[in-house]
């Protein structure tokens, strides 16, 4: 995976770098670690943007299936009044118009569910993915501040 090549090559800069006598603290190169961090945020996971996509595309199924409702509405409403003089059809058609707006109802529910189940899906596995980066972060960041990764996390273990 290219974040990792990327986190390597970083690593190897970190302990390439000229070392300040008397002290576990190198000097880095502002610039390219800079550039290095430009090049982890281009190489985010896939799933960020799928996760976007998957949002803006259970707003255009909710609207589809709204427009759907609202055509199915119409459509009952005007089979009902074409046949408004035979009362045994006009309860069949609002009981047919009923039952259509029911499931309407039902599928939009349905396919809402059935987005957030797969966006909470995609995003969770996207949560752990940067969790990892995260803990990779911080553990170059201590090295970088020559504090030992395990004070790190006891520290955040005190503080959480």
């Amino acid at each position: 995976m290219e974040l990792f090549h990327i986190l390597n090559e970083m690593e190897e800069m970190i302990e390439n770098s000229p070392r300040i006598p008397m002290t576990r603290r190198v000097m880095v190169d502002e610039d390219r670690l800079l550039d290095y961090l430009d090049r982890i945020r281009t190489t985010l996971p896939e799933e960020l943007r799928q996760a976007r996509w998957l949002l803006q595309e259970r707003e255009k199924v909710l609207a589809d299936t709204r427009k759907e409702a609202g055509r199915l509405l119409e459509d009952a409403q005007k089979q009902l009044e074409k046949r408004a003089e035979e009362s045994e059809v006009v309860k069949k058609a609002q009981a047919m118009a009923d039952e259509i707006v029911h499931k309407a109802e039902q599928v939009a529910r349905e396919i809402k569910q059935g987005a957030r189940e797969y966006a909470d899906e995609i995003l969770g596995g996207l949560e752990e993915e940067l969790d990892k980066i995260m803990t990779q972060i911080r553990n170059g960041r201590a090295e970088l501040r020559g504090v030992k990764v395990s004070d790190v996390v006891n520290s955040r273990a005190a503080q959480g």
